[in-house]
């Protein structure tokens, strides 16, 4: 489902004219081969995890599958923000962190 999700995110990001996805990656292949070419490296990279967590049996390195997995869930979730709002999730942080640390204007005695 995770994986839908950033496929369906990322031909989003390249087909809405306001965001632009940042991979090099899937932005060559689009150019390349079109939605079919986003398509293809969404398979790539679900196929690379998959594989990768099947090569690595112990504990520790399903440790790093997971960290690898928590990391993609990271970057779709971005991509939804970016697609929703126009903005990335380190944007929406600074402005969540600017508003909330404003102080009130100093009020004059007159």
């Amino acid at each position: 489902m995770l994986w839908a999700i950033d496929v369906v995110t990322a031909v989003l990001l390249i087909l809405v004219p306001y965001a632009s996805e940042l991979n090099p990656v899937t932005v060559f292949f689009y150019v390349e081969f079109g939605i079919p070419g986003v398509v293809f490296v969404g398979c790539v990279y679900a196929a690379i995890v998959v594989v990768i967590g099947n090569v690595l049996p112990h504990p520790s390195d399903l440790a790093f599958v997971a960290v690898i997995v928590a990391l993609y869930l990271f970057f779709v979730f971005n991509n939804l923000l970016v697609l929703l709002f126009d903005q990335s999730i380190w944007t929406l942080g600074a402005v969540g962190l600017s508003s909330g640390c404003r102080r009130a204007p100093p009020q004059s005695r007159s």
